[in-house]
């Protein structure tokens, strides 16, 4: 089973998650498709198994292949716990972008998943938020994560498919913005996105839209817990 799940996501994280099937995980261990159904019954369930299989990667071992459910508490207060937890997911998008691609609203269940959401959970324990607003909470910190990573994503392969970088591309592009925006009825929008551009050479900037949401998104926990609504 494990060496069917690792082909499974080494064939993703080259070619991404649709390159994926029976056919080719087990042309990759030597085998006949057919004797991979024996182990796992289809796509479906080896996606499943993948994704509980990268989410081991997030919080380390606990001695028992489970990861540790301290680690985020562990890192300072609840803010810092939720940027270390928006920290370790970004950067398993960046190694597992297909996870990006997973298209069921409904959370695949495996150990490690539930592993997850523990170690994820508990920075946000005892604050002053009741247990549904902590489950939206992290919803809404791990929503802005992958809103990012998918924006991240995308000006990357943005730059490989033009074979420009964003400071070519900005170099050639914001001369005509220039005349475009010139029109008054558009001033705002030509001060704001001339700014964007001079700041980071880009019409956006992934890395820091994760910096501003996140820290928006907690000063916004913060006030919530401390003037709670009706």
């Amino acid at each position: 089973m494990p060496a069917i799940v690792t082909a499974g996501i080494e064939i993703a994280d080259v070619d991404g998650l649709d390159a994926v099937s029976m056919r080719k995980v087990a042309d990759r261990l030597g085998v006949g498709a057919m004797s991979l159904y024996g182990h796992v019954p289809g796509k479906d369930d080896l996606t499943a198994l993948m994704v509980d299989a990268v989410y081991a990667e997030l919080y380390g071992d606990d001695g028992n292949g489970g990861g540790d459910v301290t680690a985020a508490s562990r890192v300072g207060d609840w803010r810092a716990a939720m940027r270390f937890v928006a920290e370790r997911n970004w950067a398993l998008y960046q190694r597992h972008p297909w996870l990006l691609d997973i298209r069921s609203s409904r959370p695949t269940l495996g150990p490690h998943v539930s592993r997850k959401y523990e170690v994820e959970l508990r920075p946000l324990d005892g604050i002053g938020l009741s247990d549904v607003e902590m489950d939206a909470a992290l919803t809404l910190v791990l929503s802005h994560v992958d809103s990012t990573a998918r924006a991240h994503r995308n000006v990357s392969r943005t730059r490989t498919e033009s074979g420009m970088s964003d400071g070519e591309w900005w170099a050639v592009v914001a001369p005509v913005l220039d005349q475009v925006m010139a029109d008054d009825d558009l001033i705002v929008s030509a001060r704001v996105g001339g700014a964007v551009g001079a700041q980071f050479d880009a019409a956006q900037h992934p890395e820091h839209a994760l910096t501003f949401g996140l820290d928006t998104i907690l000063a916004g926990i913060q006030a919530r817990i401390t003037s709670p609504g009706p």
